[in-house]
């Protein structure tokens, strides 16, 4: 997960970096453009999580970050794989994770917008509550996405591949 729990104990191990991405459709006029400022995005419409998600509370943070304290136009799914199709379909762009749409950015369904300040790298996290003994196949389980999760990130470059 891209954001541990802190409403109860857990333990939680990094197992990789996760980059948070702007995206939109390949037909998009930004799709081609470099280095593009918030400004450039003041018209844009962006399809964003719900909130208390931690993609959201990511996007608001880098909003803030940019000093944009209006939000901008924004319509809200609570899907991944609903925001991805409707930037498919052109209705906007969204900041996601780039593990979210690595598949659809190598097949070319997908850009990823060259953002001043993106991506923005967090970690992902295996967890699991401190107050449960693991049984030895689990400990088993645990002790090897610590060691070896990373392997199964998806690769993916500033630049889509």
């Amino acid at each position: 997960m891209g954001r541990p729990p802190s409403d109860f104990d857990v333990e939680a191990d990094v197992i990789g970096e996760h980059p948070l991405v702007m995206i939109a459709a390949p037909d998009h006029p930004l799709a081609r453009q470099r280095g593009i400022s918030m400004s450039a995005l003041a018209g844009e419409t962006f399809i964003v999580r719900e909130v208390g998600s931690g993609t959201r509370v990511s996007f608001e943070g880098f909003l803030a970050s940019r000093k944009i304290d209006r939000a901008p136009p924004s319509v809200e799914m609570n899907s991944n794989e609903t925001i991805k199709q409707a930037v498919m379909a052109g209705l906007g762009i969204a900041f996601i994770s780039a593990h979210t749409v690595a598949v659809e950015v190598k097949a070319g369904r997908l850009v990823l917008l060259d953002v001043e300040g993106l991506p923005i790298r967090r970690q992902w996290y295996v967890v699991r509550r401190k107050d449960k003994r693991l049984l030895p196949a689990a400990a088993a389980l645990w002790d090897f996405w610590v060691r070896e999760g990373r392997r199964f990130l998806p690769d993916i470059s500033a630049d889509g591949t």
